[in-house]
């Protein structure tokens, strides 16, 4: 047996740990460990004196800072639960610019002077941490020798325990800021988005006739898509481990052609990570309600119930993390990059969006009522003209080097934004658009009880999954992020553009009730004009296909293709424009923002291309160099000639992209243009070659593990 079968008999096989779950009666309530490790606001109320219980919700609803007072109580029944964890350290846990998690670690304990340690946490350490800001990516807000910046706790978050064989660490959600108060993390700018929809729709409700409301929250619910392969391959791929990303891999003779993996049966080895890792979460108060096999062999999908953005960005981030912490116990490697595999589809993180009030209202779900649909229109028309005035902003808040490997595949939408509205709600707005009556295709209509409005559809119709923002039923699905993508960028862009969106609307309704129109007059009217100026958005098609991307140009949508076009409208002047007007990012913020992706796009494709010149370099071109000593000594005259000239073609390949990988002396958009246009075509060009050597070497000589072993051994 060859040295690669018998690493495939290694890696298949696999035996219960027996320390995850056991088989716990779910019946028992001390078996329930939903939210066990969450400073929840029962275990508030539970620890905390009623007066400073009261005093702490009253704060949080009200958005006050807390006083000093009352950030000592909480410290010290956070700290006493925490202790009772296991806890000895906490940290304050917050999301820098880097698209991961950061965390410090502090010890509860300190020296008391006679050789003992006391256990210590003031409210002071509670609300306020000092990280070094200089070594986190700020975009050029602080230089290398300005080291200051603070962490601020975020107590609308909910603080939680991170469980470890040999013990537990506090977490503290906190915000990130520079000494001179500028935002460097992603939860702040969310937050700010947060409060700013909450205001704008406040006051569109108020003329809608509802003034019961007082503050409406954004939601989401992502779906996340990962890849789960035996650790053995991943560690015997210095692409996999270095990019997250195979750099080489000719395409197997089975993909997913056959389409029996997608909701197929979840083996054994799978089902149980999952069941731990959703375990994890559940103690984490992580709603998990959902988990199946993708459409690519080896590829799963997590997704939870909605949750406030806020605190479902930060539970995302910890589902990434989980996911990739506890595949290590079953002997796998979770994959988070967009497009591990080269003509295998890739993973995406479907970000369900909506908007919802504090009197139990879905603002985008169609109701049974008048009023209720009234409601519905107005805020699905200010997202259609959101979405199409801010839809360059809305790809560069999801583009990055992994995105430029899956959108535009089959897998993915293409790059261009549009909305799906579903064939029968895309009537109801043709038809106020055109003054003309809407008809129905079936029953399901749900009436507006005046004939100036048609009905609304209970259903937007059938779901299109090949549209990059889609509404749902009473959400839209923004499909375009990255699996390894957060959650901050995209939501905050969406709650602010959408606010904007909004405050157009109820300015427009606003003047025509001044007039002295009806309610429902008035909306009708800004519909149809709003729904005109911006339908060239919205289409019900195949957005595949080649025809779209003609018609998308003659719509005058934006087709930026890569990251390196995208990028720009971070801070075109229209996005400088409403950021600042609803205090989400100044403009230096977004100037950050853009410097940050800019040069990481830039040196990820350099970490690429030097990691696949050296391999292509020491491993494939030896391969292939000994294969063809096989042959010479054969003496096949037919196989030399078929093989040689590839030898040869390949170290030209890898002679031009060593060439392409030194310091062209550029920086900035110049140097992503290089890394685009020069590095990926001569990366490009060394694997097209290394693929076709992989199919023609000697299986015992090729270094690199298969597709077809990586994918389909689980």
């Amino acid at each position: 047996m060859s040295r690669i079968r018998q690493q495939n008999v290694t890696a298949a096989q696999w035996s219960a740990n027996g320390g995850a779950l056991g088989s716990p009666d779910l019946t028992v309530p001390s078996n329930q460990v939903f939210g066990a490790n969450v400073f929840t606001t029962e275990v508030q109320r539970a620890r905390l004196p009623k007066h400073v219980f009261k005093a702490l919700q009253t704060s949080l609803a009200r958005g006050q800072v807390l006083d000093t007072a009352l950030a000592d109580s909480v410290a010290q029944a956070m700290k006493e639960w925490a202790l009772e964890k296991g806890a000895t350290h906490f940290t304050h846990w917050f999301q820098p610019l880097t698209g991961m998690t950061a965390e410090k670690h502090d010890s509860f304990y300190g020296p008391t002077g006679n050789g003992d340690a006391i256990a210590e946490f003031s409210g002071k350490e509670l609300i306020q941490g000092e990280p070094d800001a200089s070594s986190f990516p700020t975009g050029g807000i602080r230089a290398t020798f300005e080291a200051r910046g603070y962490t601020a706790w975020d107590p609308t978050s909910p603080a939680f325990i991170l469980e470890n064989p040999n013990g537990a660490l506090l977490c503290i959600p906190t915000a990130f800021v520079s000494w001179t108060g500028e935002a460097l993390d992603t939860k702040i700018p969310l937050l700010r988005s947060m409060d700013a929809l909450s205001k704008s729709a406040v006051r569109a409700l108020g003329l809608l006739g509802d003034d019961a409301t007082t503050r409406v929250f954004t939601t989401v619910g992502p779906e996340q898509e990962y890849f789960l392969i035996d650790e053995q391959y991943y560690y015997e791929r210095p692409d996999l481990v270095t990019t997250g990303r195979t750099l080489f891999g000719a395409k197997p003779p089975k993909g997913h052609e056959l389409d029996e993996h997608y909701f197929g049966s979840i083996p054994e080895r799978i089902l149980a990570c999952m069941m731990e890792t959703e375990r994890e979460l559940a103690k984490l108060g992580v709603p998990v309600k959902t988990r199946h096999n993708e459409v690519a062999p080896n590829q799963y999908e997590i997704a939870p119930i909605f949750e406030n953005s806020n605190v479902s960005c930060d539970h995302q981030q910890l589902t990434m993390q989980l996911l990739q912490n506890v595949a290590r116990r079953y002997g796998l490697v979770c994959l988070l990059h967009e497009k591990p595999f080269a003509g295998v589809n890739g993973s995406g993180k479907h970000n369900n969006w909506s908007m919802g009030t504090d009197t139990g209202a879905n603002l985008l779900e169609p109701g049974d009522t008048p009023h209720e649909n009234i409601q519905f229109l107005f805020f699905c028309t200010a997202v259609v003209q959101a979405v199409n005035k801010h839809q360059a902003l809305l790809r560069a808040s999801i583009a990055n080097v992994g995105q430029d490997h899956r959108l535009g595949a089959n897998e993915a939408p293409p790059a261009i934004v549009s909305i799906f509205l579903g064939g029968e709600l895309e009537k109801v707005f043709d038809a106020i658009s055109s003054g003309t009556a809407a008809v129905s295709s079936d029953n399901g209509f749900l009436g507006l009880g005046t004939p100036v409005l048609p009905p609304l559809p209970m259903h937007g119709g059938d779901r299109n999954r090949t549209s990059p923002f889609a509404f749902t039923g009473n959400k839209f699905e923004f499909r375009m992020l990255g699996s390894s993508s957060s959650l901050g960028l995209p939501n905050t862009v969406l709650n602010t553009i959408a606010a904007e969106a909004i405050d157009d609307l109820a300015d427009r309704m606003e003047a025509k009730l001044g007039e002295g129109a009806p309610i429902d007059e008035a909306l009708i009217a800004i519909v149809k004009d709003v729904y005109s100026a911006n339908k060239q958005i919205v289409f019900g098609g195949d957005n595949y296909a080649d025809e779209w991307y003609t018609e998308a140009a003659e719509r005058g949508l934006e087709n930026l293709r890569s990251t390196a076009d995208a990028l720009p409208w971070f801070v075109n002047e229209q996005t400088v424009e409403v950021m600042s007007k609803y205090g989400v990012l100044s403009e230096r913020e977004l100037e950050s923002r853009y410097e940050v992706a800019v040069e990481q796009y830039s040196t990820k494709i350099n970490i690429e291309s030097e990691t696949a010149a050296s391999i292509a370099r020491t491993m494939l071109l030896p391969a292939a160099i000994r294969h063809l000593n096989e042959l010479l000594a054969s003496e096949r005259q037919g196989l030399i000639d078929e093989f040689a000239p590839l030898v040869g073609d390949f170290h030209q390949a890898i002679v031009a992209l060593e060439e392409a990988n030194v310091d062209p002396g550029v920086e900035g958009m110049e140097l992503a243009h290089h890394m685009r246009d020069v590095v990926v075509p001569a990366m490009t060009e060394v694997r097209s070659i290394a693929d076709q050597l992989e199919r023609l070497v000697a299986d015992d000589l090729w270094p690199l593990p298969r597709y077809s072993e990586i994918l389909f051994i689980k």
